[in-house]
């Protein structure tokens, strides 16, 4: 399995629906590649957020920064 393959099957991982076999090439891929072994972990962790309808509070400032840096990386895209 490739990563290509892999970000392919992410959405059918996460409902169920990948045969016993894909999941078995699923677990092996992320087992020997870090990146996508971060990409399930991440996505898995913001399921679990979401689902939970957890509400973070973060600071004004740090709002504001976080702000900052998205319209910093956009504008790059841009150009």
């Amino acid at each position: 399995m490739t990563c290509t393959d892999f970000l392919s099957q992410l959405t059918d991982y996460f409902d169920g629906q990948i045969s016993a076999e894909l999941l078995e090439e699923v677990r092996a891929h992320t087992a020997s590649c870090s990146h996508c072994e971060v990409v399930l972990n991440t996505t898995r962790q913001t399921i679990e957020i979401y689902r939970d309808n957890d509400v973070y509070e973060i600071s004004d400032e740090f709002r504001e920064s976080l702000h900052v840096a998205i319209m910093k990386k956009c504008s790059k895209k841009r150009a």
